[in-house]
């Protein structure tokens, strides 16, 4: 909004300094420098989504990567588990038959 006003101020100013003619040279090179700024905030704003997009697939991958490492740590923690408690079946086992051969 602020850049519509100043270059309808700048329009009318050169308006009543210089004439029609530098009037319409104002507002077209106001019109150019509005384009312009409107194409740099667009392409600004298409360069921090993607920039964004690509923070969001890092990110994505490294939670990936972290529930990878989860699972796997999981997994061997309940394997050693297993493996504990097959032992002490085992070593329970044998007691049992140590104590009902006595």
């Amino acid at each position: 909004m602020t850049d519509r006003n100043s270059l309808a101020q700048e329009v009318g100013t050169a308006f009543r300094d210089h004439g029609l003619t530098a009037a319409i040279t104002a507002l077209i090179g106001g019109t150019i420098a509005l384009l312009a700024s409107v194409a740099r905030k667009a392409f600004t704003n298409d360069a921090m989504l993607a920039r964004l997009d690509r923070e969001l697939l890092a990110e994505r991958n490294r939670i990936e990567r972290q529930r990878a490492e989860d699972r796997k740590t999981d997994a061997e923690r309940l394997a050693r588990i297993e493996a504990d408690i097959r032992a002490m079946r085992a070593l329970m086992f044998e007691a049992f038959q140590r104590g009902g051969g006595d």
